[in-house]
């Protein structure tokens, strides 16, 4: 029986990852479950999954989440350090599938006592991709991919040398807003850039995903998970979402990922890795499928890629930079204090206002430094909102 830990259990991600997990209840000792404000959900599944605690990172809701639990024997914690506190506990797998920058700690922890970290949580590479990879080889520790286009290339890669890959081609969907005019981009709403007409995600990564800020944040991940040289990265929009990367090698092939739009393929993957067990996703027809399709993306109307490839060629710190700044104006953008475009204006003010620094590029991949810079690229990006015209 394998001892699991899931970071985030409330959100999309994490809530498929259970689905798999409750088909197997023989399989799992749920160590821990963590959420957010969702803590009826939280609490039925730590119930359901019999799990030795249940988190919740706020504070104020730790009473309301006892009383849920109460009499069932399962321990109640909240808050960030708790959240970091049962990072800590002894567990074979752990899933981090926190939204935002807020899932690197626990991610490192976890790292830290040797477990296999499948990862959902972006943005802990695009913050700090040395540091999390140096911190696995330190502690003996495995990290999986769970973005669905970083577990495609990563499966394409088995028995492979990565000295022959050619270029990684990571697709999208194009989001909610891939055929809309810059002028209509301009007076898009909250409730239009909420919906994916592929994918049944959270709120958050589906604005990302409609400005293709997520795929500015993947072209990243790639670069600091496989090693692989920026120029060699490519972005397709693929709009039926069934082929999720493509690896291309020195002899001219390419290895593509074929599957449905469902989260569960990759969690599966990483649940069962090395070995490959049944998920039930759908099984594609791909005589009913007919045709596949792909396009560049626009550059013009989607700023993030250009602004993604600006971050790599820094280095250094600029990831965080990036994360940061995108972060506090998805913020802006959902409180309604800034428009759709206004969103990659304020993370390239606040990425050429942080590059200025000269210790950006050569600071040291520490905890602390990221989270300075972190820190100090959200005032930047509040400082940059005055300036917009």
């Amino acid at each position: 029986m394998r001892r699991v830990t899931v970071f985030g259990a409330t959100g999309s991600v994490g809530q498929s990852a259970l689905d798999l997990i409750a088909r197997a209840p023989d399989d799992y000792d749920v160590v821990a479950l963590t959420g957010g404000r969702n803590i009826a959900q939280l609490a039925k599944d730590a119930v359901v999954l019999n799990a030795d605690v249940a988190v919740t990172c706020h504070g104020e809701l730790h009473n309301d989440l006892k009383e849920l639990l109460a009499g069932s024997g399962i321990e109640v914690a909240s808050g960030d350090s708790a959240i970091d506190e049962v990072a800590s506990r002894p567990a074979d797998w752990a899933l981090s599938a926190i939204v935002g920058a807020a899932g690197l700690i626990p991610g490192l922890k976890a790292l830290e006592q040797g477990q296999t970290l499948a990862l959902a949580n972006k943005e802990s590479l695009v913050t700090a991709g040395p540091l999390l990879m140096e911190t696995a080889a330190a502690h003996g520790a495995t990290i999986l991919p769970v973005d669905s286009e970083h577990s495609a290339v990563f499966q394409a890669l088995v028995g492979e040398d990565i000295a022959a890959v050619e270029r990684i081609i990571i697709t999208a969907s194009g989001g909610a807003f891939r055929d809309w005019s810059l002028d209509d981009l301009a007076g898009a709403t909250l409730a239009q850039a909420s919906t994916h007409p592929n994918w049944d995600m959270g709120q958050r990564i589906t604005v990302d995903s409609a400005s293709m800020f997520n795929k500015g944040m993947e072209l990243i991940e790639t670069k600091e998970f496989f090693g692989i040289d920026p120029a060699k990265i490519e972005v397709l929009v693929h709009r039926e979402s069934l082929i999720h990367a493509l690896v291309g090698f020195t002899d001219g092939a390419l290895m593509a990922h074929v599957g449905p739009p469902d989260m569960r393929h990759a969690i599966g993957y990483a649940l069962h890795w090395p070995a490959r067990g049944h998920v039930p996703v759908e099984r594609l027809n791909l005589a009913n499928i007919g045709s596949l399709s792909f396009e560049h993306p626009d550059p013009v109307r989607f700023p993030a890629l250009r602004l993604a490839a600006d971050v790599m060629e820094i280095g250094g710190l600029a990831g965080a930079v990036f994360n940061a700044a995108k972060e506090r104006a998805l913020d802006l953008f959902i409180d309604g204090r800034i428009g759709f475009l206004d969103m990659a204006r304020i993370v390239e003010m606040t990425i050429n206002k942080m590059s200025a620094n000269d210790g950006l590029q050569n600071a040291q991949f520490s905890l602390d430094n990221v989270m300075h810079i972190d820190a100090l690229s959200r005032i930047r990006a509040d400082e940059a909102v005055a300036k917009l015209g």
